[in-house]
């Protein structure tokens, strides 16, 4: 478990009269930062990134440790809500709601001393002009300290920790898909080549290698040379599938930040990466640049645009709700609702006529999508087969040997963060293969 850092310093001032101030609240970078973010989930439903963007904490451990407090509450922010239910009278403000889940998360699931835990939280509301709570968050946080462990007997925290509606529609992978999401993700990386592999790590069956939760990427050598890129071992698999794609004419849509695209470079095709944000599309021109890798990039919808001349295939990891990612983003849990995933999947729907327009006749799609939503998976397939325009291409049991796990009845590939958990997990992926009538 990871241990967040006890309470900072505060100095002891005294009055003209000699009599004592009450101690200043020191700057707390860390918890701030995890308060903001927390904050921006539950009120705004603002994503975590969004509000690590806009931070003035730079990087470095106090945005690592802010982080990975904000990450652990999200995590476990069902259950730390029913947990404390019954140590208080009535609802606070969702503002002190948050600082108390902050500090649940410290005590129970991030090794943080008991005084620091409460004591910083106490400190947070003060800062925050939230002190008329300050006393209320004291007496709950060292309740939890003392009994914390019986308070959450009897709690089926997997089932607390996911919204109704999610853990309805995962159906009966339900509880696979949470063995695996409260594990930090560690990083996997893509080898541009075999002879470029970092000393650390451990090979995966795939040839994706995997370093410990918290490896900074910038610091490993060979990142300057651009030896490897960070890609989820499930995020991998998509290009896998495409078979050989030596010489052939390939758009990757929806392209940044570029780790499927650098695998087709390497792969030998001819690569046109379309990303519609020119924000996204300068990063995967940077990303390329780093790899040393060249392909022609285009700053437009891929709704809209067209190919000079027919392609040999398209993969299209389109936009989707990224409920797959639960294991890095554990905000999604608490930001997506049902009618978001319906609108992206409309949207996926006219990415892949899009996409139709794009191929050859015979062309391949591969469409992917990092949801665990059937809406935006399966479905989207029945209804692309239902005109008659595309055919399934399922894909074999000789195509997914080193992820045999992955492979559905209908040929569809299929995987959950609770695969794999004994190596550390992977994303939730789905992805079929289409070919134009």
């Amino acid at each position: 478990m990871s241990t967040i850092s006890s309470s900072p310093s505060r100095s002891r001032s005294v009055s003209r009269k000699g009599k004592p101030k009450t101690p200043p609240r020191a700057a707390d970078p860390v918890r701030d930062l995890a308060f903001d973010i927390i904050r921006g989930v539950v009120e705004h439903r603002r994503m975590l990134e969004t509000t690590l963007e806009k931070s003035s904490v730079e990087e470095g451990r106090d945005r690592a440790a802010g982080h990975r407090l904000a990450a652990a509450t999200l995590r476990h922010m069902g259950s730390m809500t029913e947990l404390l239910q019954p140590l208080l009278r009535r609802e606070p403000p969702v503002a002190v709601r948050c600082a108390l889940l902050m500090g649940v998360a410290q005590l129970l699931y991030l090794q943080t001393p008991p005084h620091a835990a409460v004591g910083t939280i106490v400190d947070l509301l003060h800062r925050r002009g939230l002190s008329p709570f300050a006393g209320l968050a004291n007496a709950v946080l060292r309740r939890v300290s003392q009994g914390g462990q019986e308070l959450r007997e009897g709690l089926d925290e997997a089932r607390l920790d996911v919204p109704s509606w999610l853990w309805s529609s995962w159906g009966s992978r339900a509880r696979a898909i949470t063995k695996g999401f409260y594990q930090e993700a560690p990083l996997d990386l893509t080898l541009k080549s075999s002879d470029m592999r970092p000393e650390e790590g451990d090979v995966l069956p795939t040839g994706t290698l995997r370093l410990p939760h918290g490896t900074r990427i910038t610091t490993l050598p060979g990142f300057t040379e651009g030896s490897f890129w960070a890609q989820d071992v499930a995020a991998t698999m998509p290009v896998h599938l495409m078979g050989n794609v030596q010489g052939k004419k390939i758009a990757d849509l929806c392209a940044a930040p570029g780790g499927k695209t650098a695998q087709l470079i390497c792969a030998g095709a001819h690569v046109t990466a379309v990303e519609r944000e020119n924000k996204r599309a300068h990063r995967l021109e940077e990303n390329l640049k780093r790899l040393k890798l060249t392909a022609k990039i285009v700053a437009e919808d891929a709704m809209t645009w067209r190919p000079h001349e027919a392609l040999d295939a398209v993969l299209l990891d389109a936009p989707c709700s990224a409920t797959g990612t639960l294991r890095r983003h554990p905000d999604v849990l608490w930001i997506k609702r049902p009618r978001d995933v319906r609108t992206l999947a409309e949207g996926q729907s006219k990415f892949i006529e899009a996409a139709y327009e794009m191929l050859k006749p015979g062309g391949m799609l591969l469409y992917a999508v990092c949801s665990l939503q059937d809406e935006e998976g399966p479905e989207r397939i029945q209804e692309a087969l239902e005109d008659g325009k595309w055919r399934l291409e399922p894909f074999t049991a000789q195509e997914l040997t080193m992820m045999p796990e992955a492979l559905t009845p209908e040929g569809f590939f299929r995987t959950h963060p609770g695969m794999w958990v004994e190596h550390g997990g992977m994303d939730g992926f789905f992805a079929a293969r289409l070919i134009k009538c």
